[in-house]
């Protein structure tokens, strides 16, 4: 069983992460084989659009904490070849058919793709803050959301589909059993653009997104290293092993009040 299955429709592209007993949790074989994946779409004349989806209950649980646990290694081993869905360099637009949970590196898979469709069933949570030193500072940045919905998705809440669709994250918000319908019809419609119009709008629009300035990304790598590292193995280890996590916090207490600060 390929953990990564691909169907084509004429010009459309399905690609399907298949590891549901894992709820498709991102372990370095699906990284790699996504990467393959995306490399081939990206490479094939007779291609123009992709819809990216899951099997089973989830879209994609993020990364696979037990794999990480295994090889002491937070956050996971990345492939050794380029993913130009993830590095941006994919010209062509890719529709998220979201079909069930959508967590951390998951929610992070949709946040990358032009366009959305989403079960009423899905649920989506940017999980930094509850498996790193700093939260999902970027992703409500990112979406244009206002800051009391950007801090709330940065502090690792959950989002329901309904409440997706309300703040613009999500297109369509369809029952389960239309998503894959819906999402083709969106990429039908892309279709019937010029090439060059589409490939070029979807460039243009990609490059007005927002995103952090460098003083912020300075001070954001600063954080990621402020406090104690060993509270990155626990969080994973807690949740592998289902019980209330022991955080340290700090390797001395004084640094709470130490916080590097933003420079202009």
């Amino acid at each position: 069983m390929s953990v990564v299955e691909t169907e084509r429709h004429g010009q459309v592209l399905v690609v399907r992460m298949n590891r549901p007993e894992r709820l498709n949790a991102l372990n370095h074989e699906l990284r790699t084989e996504l990467a393959k994946t995306w490399t081939e779409f990206r490479h094939d004349d007779a291609l123009e659009v992709a819809i990216f989806t899951g099997t089973g209950r989830a879209f994609c649980a993020g990364e696979d904490m037990k794999e990480s646990l295994a090889e002491n290694n937070p956050g996971g081993r990345r492939p050794t070849i380029e993913d130009p869905f993830n590095s941006g360099a994919l010209e062509k637009p890719v529709i998220a058919a979201v079909n069930g949970f959508a967590m951390g590196g998951g929610f992070m898979l949709v946040e990358r793709t032009d366009l959305r469709v989403a079960a009423t069933t899905a649920i989506f949570e940017v999980s930094e803050a509850k498996r790193w030193l700093l939260g999902g500072y970027n992703h409500g940045h990112l979406a244009n959301l206002a800051f009391p919905l950007a801090m709330e998705m940065a502090l690792g809440f959950r989002f329901t589909a309904q409440r997706f669709y309300e703040i613009g994250f999500v297109n369509r918000l369809v029952e389960p059993e239309q998503v894959m319908d819906s999402a083709m019809e969106m990429a039908k419609h892309l279709l019937t653009l010029p090439p060059a119009a589409r490939v070029n709008t979807v460039h243009m629009m990609r490059r007005m997104r927002p995103k952090p300035t460098p003083a912020q990304q300075a001070l954001a790598a600063a954080l990621h290293e402020h406090g104690a590292k060993s509270d990155l193995i626990e969080s994973r280890a807690a949740f592998a092993e289902k019980r209330a996590p022991n955080f340290k916090g700090w390797d001395d207490p004084a640094d709470r009040y130490r916080l590097p600060q933003l420079e202009e």
